[in-house]
């Protein structure tokens, strides 16, 4: 493996000894003397300038707008097990991940043995219900669970609108005609867009097999949806009235713009990704001590 080449021959730190993420936006990430580094162009996170990142010592590099990567950075990034993530502003999207993590497929495994038997999927459903609400639902049927759930988030939507005076006449939604609704349902899809996209990233970084959900079960993302539905009432719903808040008070910028540049900032400012990364592990029972990521 080219001994002596991009520090490729030292010990890869365990996972369970690194400290979290590290985001990076418009510059360029290159390796020198077998240390990677940063060349900011300046943003209002990052001070123009150069800079060492301790590639080994975190689980991920999450690349924003305006980044490029060299092929070296991402051989030294692959060896180490360090994932690299290309992301929307502040984490509102998640666009493609390289393969990183630990050498370990435990939580994987988990995951996908517990989807496989209806006893402890039903189980998992019910756990993260009682996360959101606060309550252990005694129903073991999903689709009974889904109705009480839908039937809370109706309210839900109604008080919180009272809470920052934004009018509400209800959830309406056109999949085909997504614009024609009015500036608080648009709000909503656009923050949910936010929150999914920050869901989409804190799996990756675990991990995870976003295809097996135990809420949701068609998409692709399934699982990805499910963790960000537990963000719905602390996070998605109260930001999105915020922004419809903000945005009334210039309504020259398109709705979409002012939402997602709320929810950025507090994803950022509420540590929602590192969250969701710690309720993952939570409900599969993860043990840092054990290499999981």
């Amino acid at each position: 493996m080219l001994k002596g080449r991009l520090g490729l021959e030292t010990a890869r730190v365990p996972h369970a000894d690194r400290h979290g993420l590290v985001w990076l936006g418009r510059g360029r990430l290159f390796v020198e003397s077998g240390t990677l580094r940063f060349a900011a162009a300046g943003d209002p996170c990052l001070e123009r300038g150069e800079y060492a990142v301790p590639f080994q010592a975190v689980s991920a590099v999450l690349l924003g707008p305006g980044t490029t990567v060299s092929h070296d950075a991402l051989r030294l990034l692959a060896r180490h097990g360090t994932g690299l993530l290309a992301v929307g502003e502040d984490g509102v999207r998640f666009y493609a991940s390289m393969p990183f993590g630990a050498d370990n497929s435990r939580l994987a495994r988990t995951q996908a043995t517990w989807w496989g038997d209806k006893q402890h999927r039903i189980a998992i459903a019910r756990r993260m219900y009682a996360w959101r609400i606060g309550e252990i639902f005694p129903h073991a049927d999903i689709t009974v669970l889904r109705g009480i759930e839908g039937s809370r988030v109706k309210e839900m939507y109604r008080t919180t609108a009272l809470q920052f005076g934004i009018k509400w006449e209800g959830r309406r939604y056109d999949r085909k005609a997504p614009e024609a609704a009015d500036p608080p349902n648009q709000a909503i899809n656009h923050a949910a867009s936010a929150v999914e996209g920050a869901a989409m990233i804190a799996v990756a970084v675990v991990s995870a097999l976003p295809q097996l959900g135990f809420i949701h079960e068609d998409s692709g993302a399934a699982f990805c949806l499910d963790i960000a539905d537990l963000f719905r009432d602390a996070v998605t719903v109260p930001c999105a009235f915020a922004a419809v808040r903000e945005w009334q008070q210039d309504t020259r910028q398109p709705i979409e713009r002012v939402v997602r540049r709320y929810m950025g900032r507090e994803l950022r400012r509420k540590k929602v990704i590192p969250e969701m990364i710690t309720k993952i592990k939570e409900l599969f029972g993860g043990d840092d001590r054990r290499g999981d990521a």
